[in-house]
């Protein structure tokens, strides 16, 4: 086997752990925690994610979860410092250093999906990595509460730059801010220039759309 083959197949083996939520350290995130709470839950009642009343199911058990759990974070976030609002997520100053994301999970067809799009970002992009502080209920909506650190652009991101960079890692541009890696079968979206910011010549990716095929 050649030595690129060797190295796409342990990346591959990595990311199924990621994936099916099994962790390389001995201690669980509360990610992959939940997740595996909701892989649990679908084997015992499997639905397919494209029916209508899947992810209602899934937001559901969530509320149960996380109060059975104590996982209820409302009190940790200051609704006063709130910055700015996108389609899928609200952002709030935490300190200088850390921002509060509640996101609603709007981009996917399920929570569980959405968990995985946390850990891919985790895993490719350590400087921005999401931690998962807890839960919010907002006018009877349910959104996770994760911080992640707050990177300050001190100049405009070349897009052609996200292209190379994307491509020396396997990530091909297929449309507009869209990406694709066929041997790893991950898609990767809408990496415009709010998405990827620039400091010091140093991209940093604060906002993943992260997919998995089934390929």
């Amino acid at each position: 086997m050649c030595y690129i083959c060797i190295i796409v197949k342990k990346i591959k083996d990595e990311l199924q752990n990621i994936i099916r939520g099994k962790s390389g350290t001995s201690q669980k995130t509360l990610v992959q925690t939940v997740a595996s709470y909701l892989r649990r839950s679908e084997g015992a009642s499997p639905m397919a994610k494209e029916n209508k009343q899947y992810k209602q199911k899934e937001t559901e058990k969530l509320i149960e979860y996380c109060t059975q759990n104590n996982l209820w974070a409302n009190d940790k976030l200051n609704f006063d410092l709130f910055v700015s609002e996108g389609a899928e997520q609200k952002v709030y100053i935490k300190d200088d250093k850390t921002v509060y994301k509640l996101n609603d999970a709007i981009y996917y067809l399920s929570w569980l999906d959405y968990f995985t799009n946390l850990s891919l970002n985790n895993y490719f992009f350590p400087d921005t990595s999401y931690t998962l502080v807890g839960f919010c209920l907002v006018e009877r909506k349910l959104y996770t509460l994760v911080e992640q650190p707050f990177i300050k652009a001190n100049q405009p991101t070349n897009l052609d730059q996200v292209k190379e960079f994307m491509l020396s890692n396997g990530f091909v541009n297929t449309r507009n801010h869209d990406y694709y890696n066929s041997n790893l079968g991950i898609i990767l979206e809408d990496l415009h220039d709010e998405n990827v910011l620039t400091q010091d010549g140093i991209l940093y990716f604060i906002d993943t759309v992260f997919y998995v095929t089934n390929e």
